[in-house]
């Protein structure tokens, strides 16, 4: 089970508003557009997606990391070497 199945909707509501915003995109482009009308949207897009991704990262410490803590010490830590990599791409992203 993953850790963000309890929120799922939640983050499918969110996915889905975010393809949206970028369709959105899509037809400004198509448009011809004002580019920094443009570079505000794909911006928009960026911190929504970073927001779920802050979100999916919380459900998993609270949730995967956690229960590998309560099976072993090296359960957790392959959680958490899991976590630790995960924000380094979101770092580098």
């Amino acid at each position: 089970m993953a850790g963000y199945t309890g929120t799922k909707e939640d983050y499918l509501k969110r996915l889905r508003r975010i393809e949206g915003q970028v369709r959105g995109i899509q037809r400004m482009v198509d448009e011809d557009t004002y580019c920094i009308d443009v570079l505000t949207q794909v911006s928009a897009i960026t911190k929504a997606l970073q927001a779920v991704s802050l979100g999916l990262l919380e459900d998993h410490i609270g949730h995967c990391v956690v229960d590998a803590a309560r099976e072993s010490d090296e359960a957790a830590q392959t959680k958490v070497r899991e976590a630790a990599d995960a924000i380094t791409r979101l770092v580098r992203s």
